[in-house]
């Protein structure tokens, strides 16, 4: 059913795109120098038909956008998509810090000698 309605909502994206495309241009911003004194300020502009189509298209465009976010979420689980797909996730890499720039001290040896050198006698 989800196949279904991504196919709807994508002919009904190809039909928007081109009934917006087949609409006359009005001009500037904000419908400004239509000529026919009035544009988006004065008034409602006269419905037409690709205005009415465009208008179909979207809220249908939009029913679906909601209806597949809802059946996403529907399907949706607790578990992460590496789960779903089969695969284990990477162990964590654990770095060790870097000696600072210009220090030829070597980071302490691992044994069961005292961290403190013997006191010398003078």
């Amino acid at each position: 059913m989800e196949n279904v309605i991504l196919t709807v909502h994508l002919i009904l994206a190809l039909l928007l795109i081109g009934v917006v495309l087949l609409q006359r241009s009005e001009g500037g911003g904000l419908g400004m120098g239509s000529g026919g004194g009035g544009g988006a300020i004065s008034g409602r502009a006269a419905a037409t038909a690709l205005g009415k189509l465009t208008w179909l298209f979207a809220a249908a465009f939009i029913a679906t956008s909601i209806t597949l976010t809802i059946l996403a979420a529907r399907d949706a689980s607790s578990t992460s998509v590496i789960d779903q797909i089969g695969g284990t996730a990477p162990a964590p890499v654990v770095e060790t810090p870097a000696l600072p720039e210009g220090s030829d001290l070597l980071p302490p040896a691992q044994t069961d000698a005292p961290a403190t050198p013997p006191k010398a006698e003078n």
